[in-house]
């Protein structure tokens, strides 16, 4: 009896030791959204180009953590944008998550169809709504896909700059966030499960005007990681807005010299460049993260109200067939999310904010790595701060398309609210 204690009690000491690894899971699901047949692709407000060709599958991916009581979904649409209004129709189809769990995130490739109903001059709605429809069930189809195929995991969480041709601010190139953050669900073996980029690019090398339905540069992103890594790559875009976009500049070849502008190259193969080189810098930033093991995971949310003060964008509203719902008072309702996964902090924004207000963000926030997820649980327009509104020529076009003056400045204080009443991310046991 004497021989057989002190193995029992090592073994028991082993145990309690051992971190949880169960506690943590992660699962994948991966459905192809390409419209079958081809449907005209949509750059921005007005009616679609037609397509005559494809280039890549546009995807809904969902990426699920799960700790303890918790479930998160992140999913990625290859989508100019995915209002509210239809988040709403995947959250019913979701019975799992509850719906202000559920992250739906557009890549803003604009070689996609509509799925906003932009109204055109002649009154009619552009985008198919069958379509639409079926993009909704695809994106759920995802998640209960994901959540289907759970396992245990552990996270690589890691930021840098990634460099390269890569991205560059249109109105004034260097304005813009170099920084790559990427979330890497591994096996306890250690083998890739899911590597999840998040990065501020237009993906509209193609464009909506050269014929193609296509992911543009995150296809590629994508098919790479996946190759080289294993498991389901993916792709959150950041704070793009204002005009941070692919670096297909033709550099050789300016087009208006006095205002550093070049002529682009908007082809497939620059697509294949372009996204192969952020996935090899995703790699190469992710390389030698910790592990870590049994990661905390925390969800929450706030509704905010934003007042719609721009013409257009309230004909937009009123005129869609999706029915958007709006407020007495001449305003929309927005849902942020706040998660913290590992050492991780996440922030979702519904549009496209322009690199300054995510710098500002980004450095108040509470994370070892901090991470914006653009045009995530709607995407109405452009968000600037109050004096960058109107305030030049250059940003006509953006001010027009944003809800109004005061869109950033109620973004800032509600995220920030946000960010100041949770609790920061919770310490993690990562590996030596």
């Amino acid at each position: 009896m004497r021989r057989l204690r002190l193995p029992f009690l090592v073994l028991l000491v082993c145990c309690l030791a051992a971190p949880a690894l169960a506690d943590f899971k992660v699962g994948v699901g991966k459905t192809i959204i390409t419209p079958d047949p081809l449907l005209p692709v949509s750059g921005g407000v007005g009616p679609g180009r037609p397509a005559k060709a494809k280039k890549g599958e546009l995807t809904a991916r969902a990426l699920v953590v799960d700790q303890g009581d918790t479930k998160v979904a992140i999913v990625q649409l290859d989508l100019l944008g995915f209002p509210s209004v239809l988040t709403a129709r995947v959250h019913k189809q979701v019975e799992r998550i509850p719906a202000d769990n559920i992250l739906i995130a557009s890549t803003h490739t604009h070689s996609a169809p509509d799925c906003y109903g932009f109204p055109t001059r002649n009154g009619k709605p552009s985008g198919d709504l069958d379509y639409m429809d079926f993009v909704c069930n695809q994106a759920a189809k995802a998640i209960n896909e994901a959540l289907d195929h759970m396992q245990p995991a552990e996270l690589k969480i890691a930021t840098g700059e990634a460099k390269g041709k890569i991205a560059y601010n249109y109105y004034a190139p260097e304005l813009y966030d170099p920084r790559m953050s990427v979330i890497q669900a591994v096996s306890p073996e250690g083998k890739a499960l899911c590597t999840l980029v998040n990065y501020a690019v237009h993906p509209e090398v193609l464009g909506n005007g050269v014929g193609l339905v296509s992911p543009d540069l995150v296809g590629p992103l994508c098919d790479k990681l996946e190759a080289d890594l294993g498991g389901m790559g993916m792709f959150i875009n950041g704070a793009q807005g204002g005009m941070i976009t692919a670096d297909n500049r033709r550099l050789d070849n300016p087009s208006d010299p006095l205002k550093a502008k070049w002529h682009d190259s908007r082809t497939w193969d620059e697509c294949v460049r372009i996204g192969e080189l952020m996935a090899s810098e995703a790699e190469r930033i992710v390389k030698d993260a910790k592990p870590q093991a049994d990661p905390g995971v925390a969800c929450y949310a706030r509704e905010v109200k934003f007042p719609v003060d721009s013409d257009l964008m309230w004909a937009i509203i009123q005129g869609s067939p999706l029915n958007y719902p709006y407020n007495d008072d001449k305003s929309v309702t927005a849902r942020l999310n706040l998660v913290n996964l590992g050492d991780a902090q996440i922030l979702t924004i519904p549009g496209e904010a322009l690199p300054n207000i995510g710098y500002y963000l980004k450095r108040h926030m509470k994370g070892e790595h901090n991470l914006l997820f653009g045009l995530t649980n709607d995407a109405f327009g452009y968000i600037l701060t109050k004096v960058d509104f109107n305030s030049f020529d250059r940003y006509e076009y953006i001010s027009e398309t944003s809800m109004g003056e005061m869109t950033g400045e109620i973004l800032i204080e509600n995220a920030l609210d946000l960010v100041n009443d949770s609790p920061p991310p919770a310490s993690t046991n990562a590996g030596d």
